[in-house]
């Protein structure tokens, strides 16, 4: 039985296939909080952040057989992939319901916001000021998911343009185009604080 925490998570990985029932929750625990940080990105309320959490582990338990290490953190950017395409999926499907399914954003935070984008002046990064701000979230949804996604990743997360079209299976180029159309719808809706 694997009870030390200097297991790698390969070997855990090995113990899992191999029948050994207490080594995925251990990969569950060790794992867990990477998880849930990648998912508080997409979405800030618990119970959306606890079924990304699920959904993440359910796909890699079931997927456990397509994995191979290469290195010591292998595991975690395998992990960190499928979380990331649950919470893809997941902003997809939050897109074909209503409207008014969003947060709006309220009189007093409006204008919070107005103040604090005045105050950062109107530089050609206005769009990084306002994902940094506590209404990251607000002003994302009111993006297409796609757009979402390549934004969080790409200035929340700090992912590489190339990294992110591996993850999510897109061309280079296609990340790119999403990252500049992105950019330019969050500064529209943000120029309606100004």
């Amino acid at each position: 039985m694997l009870g030390s925490h200097d297991v790698t998570d390969d070997t855990l990985v090995a113990a899992a296939l191999a029948g050994e029932e207490d080594a995925f929750g251990k990969l569950f625990e060790r794992h867990r909080r990477l998880v849930a940080r990648i998912a508080g990105r997409f979405f800030s309320q618990v119970e959306q952040i606890e079924e990304i959490i699920q959904d993440s582990f359910t796909k890699a338990y079931f997927a456990l057989s397509t994995y191979h290490g290469t290195h010591a953190a292998s595991f975690k950017a395998w992990l960190g992939q499928i979380t990331v395409n649950s919470c893809y999926d997941q902003l997809r499907r939050t897109q074909r319901r209503p409207p008014q399914s969003f947060i709006d954003i309220t009189d007093s935070e409006n204008h919070e916001l107005g103040t604090q984008l005045r105050a950062a002046g109107a530089s050609a990064d206005v769009e990084r000021a306002a994902i940094s701000r506590d209404l990251a979230a607000k002003l994302l949804s009111r993006l297409s998911a796609e757009d979402r996604l390549v934004l969080t990743l790409l200035d929340v997360e700090g992912f590489s343009v190339a990294e992110i079209a591996e993850m999510i299976g897109w061309s280079i180029s296609k990340v790119k185009v999403r990252a500049h159309r992105a950019r330019a719808h969050l500064r529209r809706v943000v120029q309606r604080f100004l």
